[in-house]
């Protein structure tokens, strides 16, 4: 295996070890788990990137990028399952790659949630979040990607797979019996905000995805932002 598939498998490998941890032995230390998550993303990401001189203008735009997504979620926060915070990841992994994408949705899963409340569902969104924008970048080069309609189909499948990922977190973090019925009544009950959230992806890419992929990507050309 390439050290870069490596990597990249180590992005979804080692959260997800960091996850499962979490919910048999640190559940009263989310915070940590949340931190170890992030800490364990930034450092493969700068593993990626060490040939590549990492400067303050990556970390600037990354970091303006993730806090967009983060606050954007907080004025929506009244209406269940519908903000734009998943929009705005799967567009910086398109643009940025698929590093780029996993550290700025773990952040802005961990940043939003200082104001919106931390708790053991902190690390399981940083991880939903931070897959949806790997995957995106993944795919970037893709036919799919190339296009809105395939971009907003990713983007209705994203608010499923972030539910799926959050509902699993549910199941084995608080059910005390754990039984088909019961995941298959779950997953019933959560499937109204699992599409909403789809559909509420679809509109933002729809209306908003041309815009933000033309200036991120001037943004990247401009101040030449990891080019590979």
């Amino acid at each position: 295996m390439k050290r870069k598939e490596l990597i990249r498998f180590s992005f979804i490998v080692f959260p997800l070890f960091f996850l499962g941890v979490s919910v048999f032995y640190f559940s009263d230390y989310f915070l940590g788990i949340g931190i170890a998550v992030l800490s364990i993303s930034l450092l493969l990401f700068f593993w990626m990137y060490e040939r590549k001189q990492i400067g303050a203008k990556e970390i600037v735009m990354f970091s303006t990028l993730a806090a967009i997504a983060a606050v954007s979620r907080i004025p929506f926060s009244m209406l269940p399952s519908v903000q734009p915070t998943t929009f705005i990841i799967i567009i910086c992994g398109l643009v940025f790659g698929a590093e780029s994408g996993f550290l700025i949705g773990a952040i802005a899963a961990f940043v939003s949630n200082m104001f919106l409340g931390q708790g053991p569902w902190t690390p399981w969104q940083m991880y939903s979040w931070g897959l949806i924008g790997f995957l995106a970048g993944l795919g970037r080069n893709s036919f799919l990607f190339s296009k809105i309609w395939g971009i907003s189909l990713y983007g209705f499948f994203a608010g499923f797979l972030f539910g799926w990922i959050m509902n699993v977190w549910f199941i084995v973090g608080l059910l005390q019996e754990i039984s088909l019925k019961a995941i298959f009544t779950y997953f019933i009950t959560s499937f109204y905000f699992d599409l909403t959230h789809a559909i509420s992806n679809v509109i933002f890419i729809i209306i908003f995805g041309k815009y933000w992929i033309k200036i991120l990507k001037r943004f990247k050309s401009k101040y030449g932002l990891l080019h590979n």
